[in-house]
């Protein structure tokens, strides 16, 4: 059974501060360990935060991305480029960092990562955190239409026709409902249809579809998002 919780902050910092704390918890955990990192700018205050005071942490923390624009990776459109200061202050050793390798063909890339998962789960890694925004149409990492859900099915990641004209490489409900713990992170105006629907677990919600296997499901927002 999914367990869904909503926080609310009054202020942006205080869920920057709350995010980071968040964050350093889970890397200075022990044991083989996953961290799912989100794109997108709310994240970002975290992920420097971090980096300027990098919590200690073991050489079991991997960290992977719940999704990756189709861009070179020192892109300021990538989500990798946009985390490589917090990536960079932990030192990880290579086979610890898994990312959308974009200098391969789009559907190539796809299959590399899906590879890369696949291999980090039957390790016995469990993602024990896992970020994810939610956009004003109801969409989460890279998975915006019932018709990405459908080709999801089966596969670990999947190449995205994004909306916008951009492509992209996500992950898919498989792995997410493997996450321990998955922290949507939502802040910003326009989203408010989207968050209520969510917070209903409407089957209609692309993005409620893509976490209803997830055990526990936290909603943390800003108070820009009205309640």
């Amino acid at each position: 059974m999914t367990t869904l919780t909503t926080r609310r902050f009054d202020t942006r910092g205080a869920l920057d501060s709350a995010l980071e704390q968040r964050l350093a918890q889970a890397i200075a955990a022990t044991g083989p360990r996953a961290i799912m990192l989100s794109g997108g700018h709310t994240p970002l205050p975290a992920y420097r935060a971090l980096a300027s005071r990098p919590p200690p942490h073991d050489e079991q923390l991997h960290i992977l991305f719940s999704d990756e624009r189709y861009v070179p990776r020192d892109s300021e459109a990538s989500n990798y480029h946009q985390a490589r200061p917090l990536l960079d202050s932990l030192a990880l050793a290579p086979e610890s960092l898994l990312r959308v390798r974009t200098e391969l063909p789009l559907e190539a890339a796809a299959a590399d990562y899906e590879r890369g998962l696949i291999e980090l789960l039957e390790s016995g890694v469990r993602i024990g955190l896992g970020l994810l925004g939610l956009g004003a149409d109801g969409h989460t990492a890279s998975l915006f239409t019932v018709e990405d859900l459908a080709r999801a099915r089966g596969h670990f990641a999947i190449a995205v026709h994004r909306p916008d004209g951009m492509f992209a490489v996500s992950v898919t409900p498989r792995v997410l409902a493997q996450v321990e713990a998955l922290l949507f992170v939502v802040a910003g105006t326009g989203k408010l249809d989207a968050l209520r629907a969510l917070e209903a677990q409407d089957p209609n919600l692309t993005a409620w579809s893509a976490v209803k296997d997830c055990p526990q499901i936290e909603l943390w927002v800003h108070e820009a998002v009205p309640a």
